[in-house]
């Protein structure tokens, strides 16, 4: 009696375990509502010192969107569905590794942000970070930059600049897309 109870006991947890698990792939869901189709993104506010930060974050932001192929992407808030809007509240870099001579060899970029995601109909918040905070080490060493003025880490055509917004946007479409 004991080993069928046993047994039935293995195959209940089996089946229990195997019924699914609710995981699903990063990056592939979307928890915005199913009438959402083409989202406005305008110019971000820049309220940092670093000039044209916005244009380079919000361009980032569309592509990184579009890349998910499943919305639409306007520049502006007409004729959208949903609209993003925000602003850069701050840039903030700092050393945190050093060459033999004490030299900055490593960089923490820490990007500020304040973001909404609003339904165009009916202007309700579909999703919104007021203190949206992203980090990104550069290593000048690896990267083929010899100078270590930060003023060029932040070049905009520079490679450090590149990798931050890039990987910034991946963040910000996945946190709104996820629903993190």
């Amino acid at each position: 009696m004991r080993i069928r109870a046993a047994l039935i006991l293995a195959v209940v947890v089996v089946s229990l375990g195997s019924a699914g698990c609710g995981y699903a792939l990063a990056g592939r869901g979307s928890f915005l509502p199913p009438d959402i189709r083409v989202v406005g993104i305008p110019l971000l506010e820049n309220r940092t010192n670093i000039t044209r930060i916005e244009q380079i974050i919000t361009e980032k932001i569309r592509t990184e969107f579009i890349n998910r192929n499943k919305y639409t992407i306007r520049p502006t808030t007409t004729d959208a569905d949903a609209v993003l809007s925000g602003a850069i509240t701050a840039l903030v870099t700092q050393p945190v590794g050093f060459t033999e001579q004490q030299l900055a060899s490593r960089y923490l970029f820490t990007v500020t942000m304040r973001l909404q995601l609003n339904h165009a109909r009916t202007n309700e918040v579909l999703w919104a970070n007021d203190a949206l905070t992203f980090r990104e080490e550069f290593d000048t060493r690896t990267r083929g930059t010899t100078q270590q003025d930060t003023a060029v880490l932040l070049e905009q055509e520079g490679p450090a600049f590149d990798r931050l917004s890039t990987e910034l946007a991946r963040h910000v479409v996945s946190a709104i897309l996820e629903a993190f």
